[in-house]
């Protein structure tokens, strides 16, 4: 009880700051905590991050409540101390993570760095279904944007790797196990191959009977904002789709323009929303897109 009692004490005493300043430190505290967290992962630092960031926690909120109660200097003393002592042992600890962030700092800017790995993802995607085409290789590939397809992704076999021709034209090999159905990319990785998307129904606007694979991409987009890009195995033509519409004979400009866009979009939602509100001028509305 007398534990609690300190806790609500100390709880209220928090409340009596500003709460847009509470809120603000909290928020930037979790940003960085979450940057970190993230820069770390799959590294040797990331569990001893995780370690040293619950101890710091616990001993800071258990010698809080323990210092205000029983006013025990002597132990404040020797928290201080092992501050230090566990500020030393995560420089030691984290000197290869140390080490990449400041090159990583040292490097060109953010933008720059998502700006080329956009590109390259865009030119390896381009070059796939160039060469898919210049074969007659059927392939079906869906760019996931915000609306997450995850049920599909279930049904496929997993891949999460990075986004490269050579992976995709061994995938949509014949003969492969993973060459039937589609694949799917989120990003600049394939998440997912041989993946079972639903079928539209056949469209008496497009001349022809549609095969399977473009029936695909236009049951998958129009239940999702995902864009589908299609190679005839018939014919070797290129086709889109996008809201359940397809796009048909498709030239190499015109599949690097779409990737653009619609990949741009996907890599950095969030920023591209701050530039269209900086963008925007005061007193006039803002045209959207149809």
């Amino acid at each position: 009880m007398e534990t609690f009692d300190a806790l609500t004490h100390y709880l209220k005493r928090v409340a009596l700051n500003p709460w847009p300043v509470v809120a603000i430190e909290l928020l930037l505290i979790g940003l960085v905590v979450y940057w970190a967290i993230d820069f770390l992962e799959g590294t040797r630092g990331e569990r001893l991050f995780r370690g040293v960031i619950f101890i710091l926690v616990a001993g800071f909120i258990i010698l809080k409540l323990v210092v205000d109660r029983f006013a025990f200097e002597r132990l404040q003393f020797l928290y201080n101390g092992f501050l230090i002592f566990v500020l030393i042992i995560a420089v030691a600890g984290f000197q290869p993570e140390i080490r990449r962030a400041l090159i990583r700092i040292g490097q060109p800017s953010f933008l720059a760095s998502s700006s080329q790995q956009l590109a390259k993802t865009i030119q390896e995607i381009v070059s796939t279904v160039e060469q898919l085409s210049a074969t007659k290789t059927g392939a079906i590939i869906v760019l996931e944007r915000q609306v997450a397809l995850g049920e599909f992704v279930a049904g496929g076999v997993s891949i999460n790797a990075d986004v490269t021709a050579e992976l995709l034209k061994t995938i949509f090999y014949p003969g492969t196990p993973l060459h039937d159905m589609a694949v799917i990319i989120r990003g600049d990785k394939v998440v997912a191959a041989r993946v079972q998307l639903p079928l539209a129904e056949a469209d008496s606007s497009y001349s022809g009977e549609l095969g399977s694979r473009h029936r695909a991409a236009m049951g998958i987009t129009a239940g999702s904002d995902a864009v589908c890009l299609v190679v005839s195995e018939e014919t070797g033509t290129v086709s889109s789709a996008r809201q359940g519409r397809l796009k048909r004979n498709l030239t190499r400009s015109d599949i690097t323009r779409e990737l653009t866009t619609v990949m741009a979009e996907q890599v950095a939602p969030t920023f591209a929303g701050v530039l269209n509100w900086f963008r925007k001028t005061p007193g006039k509305k803002t045209q959207e897109s149809k």
